[in-house]
């Protein structure tokens, strides 16, 4: 259990470090503008291009999204719900920017969304590589900027969007 301690011991003091840091307008409105981007109608939109592309390799990204979603958000909701870990306002009594969609925090949907994509993509258009992960590492950093997430809470979303994403290509290939 010191592990565990140790880590929510670090999770608060980078929270708070970042906390000190948002009430920049400029940092909280890019966190804002960046976290929407993974909020899901681009997800949507991107299946709907791969879908009327028509062409081999679309269709199997397409196929690869379809599945590492279907596995994504039933472990998202299982693992959000038997953690049942606060979000750091509720933990912390820190405003958050924004409010968020559910009362638990770990693991972060968005964090894990924007990597299982990033992956996914990258396999099929690798010259897109660092613009996709970068992307992903944004949208992780905004969801801890905007007060919703602890850091690990992204890392764990990061690590389990990049699993599932591998795993569906390996189901698939």
């Amino acid at each position: 259990m010191k592990i565990m301690q140790t880590i929510h011991q670090y999770d608060v003091h980078v929270f708070l470090w970042v906390a000190a840091r948002k009430t920049r307008h400029t940092l909280a409105g890019l966190a804002r503008i960046v976290s929407r981007t993974a909020d899901g109608p681009l997800y949507l939109l991107l299946a709907t291009v791969l879908y009327s592309a028509g062409t081999e390799p679309q269709r199997s990204l397409l196929h690869a999204l379809l599945l590492a979603f279907a596995c994504e958000r039933p472990l998202y909701l299982v693992l959000k719900n038997v953690c049942r870990r606060n979000r750091p306002q509720a933990a912390l009594n820190i405003p958050s920017i924004i409010i968020p969609s559910d009362r638990f925090s770990f693991p972060s949907g968005h964090t894990s969304a924007a990597f299982m994509v990033a992956t996914l993509v990258s396999h099929c258009y690798p010259e897109w590589m660092p613009l996709l992960f970068s992307w992903s590492v944004l949208v992780g950093m905004a969801r801890v900027v905007l007060g919703v997430h602890f850091p690990t809470d992204t890392l764990i979303g990061a690590l389990m969007g990049s699993s599932l994403a591998l795993l569906s290509l390996e189901i698939l290939l």
